[in-house]
Order: C-alpha cells, then sequence, then structure tokens
C-alpha cells in the first residue's frame, strides 16, 4: 500500500461525517443511524439524497452547495476516494453531507424503508459483461425501491451508451416510463444539477464520449426483472481507452 492511500485511510478516522460500518456487520444486520439519518446525524427533517458509487464525493459535495436544505450522503467502498470528498466537506465545516464507506449491496442495511428521497447513480462501472453487477440492474433497483419514499427519484448519468441503453430497456420491461432521458446531455443547455461535472466525467468528455443522462422513479409494489434478449450493438470500449475501466471500473487516481 502506497504511504499516500495509508496517510489518507488515517486521516478518515479523524472525519466525524465519514461512517465506516464493518462489511460483515451490515450483511447481518442494520446500521446504527438506519432509519434515523435526519433525527441522529444530520439535526434536520430535511429530505435525504444518495450518490452511490461516489469515488471522491465531488457530485455529493457540489450538490450540497447548490441545495443546503437536502440532506447528501455520498456511498462508495474505496476509502482513498471517499477521503477527498470528506476532507472538502469536512474543512467547510459543511453540516448537510455525510459519507459512508460501503458496498451499494447493502444500502437495504443502511437506510429505511421511505428514507431516501432522491438517488444519483454517476458514471458507474458499466459491467459490460455482467449485467446483474450494474447498479441500474433489477437487483439494484429492486434495493432501491425499498429505501425510496414514494415518487423518490433516481438519476443516471453515464458516458456508457450502452449502460444508458441497458438501463432504457430495463424500464420498459417493467412498464417504467422515464420522466427524463437524453442520449447527449450536453447537446443543449443542461439544468444546474445536471452540469456539476466529476474529474471522471471531464475524462471522458475530453476522450469524446457523449453524456447521458435518465431520470425515472421506481413502482414500490412491483418486483423488477431483467429485460429478455437485451443486446447492444454499438461499440463498447475496450479497456486501453477506458484507462482500465473495464477490468475495475476506476483504475486511475487523482
Amino acid at each position: 500500500m502506497g504511504k499516500n492511500k495509508l496517510s489518507r485511510f488515517q486521516e478518515n478516522e479523524t472525519f466525524a461525517l465519514l461512517h465506516q460500518p464493518a462489511f460483515a456487520d451490515l450483511f447481518r444486520g442494520d446500521f446504527s443511524l438506519k432509519g434515523r439519518w435526519r433525527e441522529d446525524f444530520f439535526g434536520n427533517e430535511n429530505p435525504i439524497t444518495l450518490e452511490l458509487g461516489c469515488g471522491r464525493g465531488e457530485y455529493t459535495v457540489e450538490l450540497a452547495r447548490m441545495c443546503p436544505d437536502k440532506n447528501f450522503i455520498g456511498i462508495d467502498i474505496k476509502g482513498a476516494r471517499l477521503w477527498r470528498g470528506a476532507k472538502t466537506a469536512t474543512e467547510e465545516n459543511m453540516r448537510n453531507v455525510a459519507f459512508v464507506r460501503s458496498k451499494v449491496e447493502v444500502v437495504t442495511s443502511l437506510f429505511a424503508p421511505g428514507e431516501v428521497g432522491e438517488i444519483w447513480i454517476t458514471f458507474p462501472d458499466p459491467q459490460p459483461s455482467r449485467a446483474r453487477k450494474r447498479l441500474c440492474s433489477p437487483m439494484f433497483l429492486n434495493r432501491y425501491a425499498q429505501i425510496l419514499a414514494p415518487q423518490g427519484i433516481v438519476h443516471l448519468k453515464t458516458d456508457s451508451q450502452m449502460l444508458h441503453e441497458y438501463a432504457k430497456a430495463t424500464l420498459a420491461a417493467n412498464g417504467i416510463a422515464p420522466l427524463q432521458s437524453a442520449n447527449n446531455l450536453y447537446a443543449t443547455a443542461a439544468a444546474a444539477e445536471l452540469a456539476i461535472k466529476t474529474a471522471y466525467e471531464n475524462i471522458f468528455i475530453s476522450e469524446g464520449y457523449p453524456i447521458t443522462y435518465l431520470k425515472f422513479s421506481l413502482p414500490q409494489s412491483k418486483v423488477l426483472v431483467e429485460p429478455e434478449g437485451f443486446a447492444y450493438s454499438g461499440d463498447v470500449p475496450k479497456a486501453k481507452t477506458r484507462q482500465s475501466r473495464a477490468g475495475g471500473r476506476r483504475n486511475f487516481e487523482f
């Protein structure tokens, strides 16, 4: 382990807004703040927005700056990357930000039914050969539906056309009409919350990949299923053109 990562892990232990529950504990039971994030951590009744696979937390932090009347929680398993967002939020004394070092798979152990108002999925690993592992697969969407409030919103921003088409096919297969869909988000002026750009996004834009966007809500009384026979006819960029992301979504550091 490099000294840089080690120092970040050590500093992570000092951030009051960064929670690092043991995965085994979440797998077997619930996190202590489940159902009580507003009362016991944020100290308010404002709605909660999650960013899943938040990386360095840029989206979480920027949304929190834009919307002080909402609470924002970024979730990622990579502690060295979470360090950046946790450090920024701590230095700016942001009271509406938290981070959790955890796998997204155990999100229902972190949040109670109806506790979350919105979910952002920003530039996740497209998982070209493992549909079930995609953060917009029915396996994950069914878990999001458990924690979202009625009419809760999911946002998906990705540079992967394949993932965008897969998400649309999944929604269609389950009778869900997107609230908004864009194959090239920046072809026209984007709303302020959509115009936030992460370091990864800037790299993808510089490499010529159009940014796509989907906005949708999830039914709470229906188990979603995979789209039958989904096939993507376009090109799926190789690992070398995505800086090794196909073998591990974000293998480059900043």
